[in-house]
Order: structure tokens, then sequence, then C-alpha cells
């Protein structure tokens, strides 16, 4: 059985109660991945900048444009 089978055979038996703080913590996780994701991506930026600002980079990137 993988896992989304576990948490929806736990889900089917919990009540009201518990499920709701299951959703909210399922909210704030998948808002906490999403923010992670965003500053990671940030981080990168500032890092590949001077790679990504070369007259290079602008021709190779002409062909998908």
């Amino acid at each position: 059985m993988n896992m989304k089978e576990l948490l929806i055979q736990e889900v089917e038996k919990s009540p009201d109660f518990i499920l709701q703080e299951v959703w909210d913590f399922l909210q704030f996780l998948n808002a906490k991945y999403q923010q992670d994701k965003l500053e990671t991506s940030l981080v990168s930026e500032s890092s590949l900048q001077k790679d990504w600002l070369q007259p290079e980079e602008d021709e190779a990137w002409q062909k998908y444009l």
C-alpha cells in the first residue's frame, strides 16, 4: 500500500475536528514548500546572474525565441 492509500485509509476513519487540523497543516506545508522554491530561485538568480548576463547567453537563447 502506498502513502496516499494509507493516508486515505486514516482520513476515512478520522473525526472531522482532526481532519480540519490535518487540512490546515497540509495547507501550511504546501505554502512552505512554495515559499522554499521561491527563495531558492531568488538565491540562485543572484549567483547565476553573472553567467546569464553574457552576450553568449543571449545568442544561445535566440534560437528558442
